[in-house]
């Protein structure tokens, strides 16, 4: 006796036409002489008929896309991004940098001797004292605080380009 899966699919082949002639007189007996083939028969013939009547499928509207573009429209929109940076925060950075280069400044200018004569070498009449730099440039502290703000000077470069030529494209376009 044929299992439950063989016993389907060679009834689907019946129902749907296929098969040879051979193959379909040979289900027609076991429909008519086995009470198992029969009830199965039965109930895959109402499968299909279930199947293949009319049943209209669901179909969203003619104007589903527009509607849901209006619904879209209608929401309101996140504010750009340049909104979300607080500007004071960025005047204070750019505070920090500024009090940190005029510091150095103020400190170079202090160290300058001022009473030095004119010389060959020195045509301002400069004098710089001889300061032992190696103590200061030697911290490894130091030098990752050059190399940290070395990068941020660079993003910030890269940044301001990008915007500017983003700006030359729009007004273009």
């Amino acid at each position: 006796m044929d299992n439950g899966m063989e016993m389907e699919e060679r009834l689907w082949s019946y129902i749907d036409g296929g098969g040879s002639d051979e193959e379909r007189s040979a289900i027609d007996r076991l429909i008519r002489e086995n009470s198992a083939w029969r009830a199965q028969y039965a109930e895959l013939l109402e499968l299909n008929r279930l199947l293949s009547a009319d049943l209209e499928l669901e179909e969203p509207p003619m104007r589903f896309t527009r509607n849901v573009m209006e619904a879209i429209a209608r929401e309101q929109i996140a504010p750009s991004t340049r909104n979300y940076i607080n500007k004071r925060i960025i005047w204070g950075i750019a505070a920090f940098f500024g009090v940190l280069l005029v510091g150095f400044l103020v400190y170079a200018i202090g160290m300058i001797n001022w009473a030095a004569p004119a010389g060959s070498s020195n045509p301002l009449g400069l004098e710089l004292p001889k300061t032992d730099f190696s103590r200061i440039w030697s911290n490894d502290f130091v030098n990752g605080f050059l190399m940290v703000n070395v990068l941020l000077g660079l993003l910030l470069l890269e940044r301001f380009l990008a915007r500017k030529s983003r700006e030359r494209l729009e007004r273009l376009s």
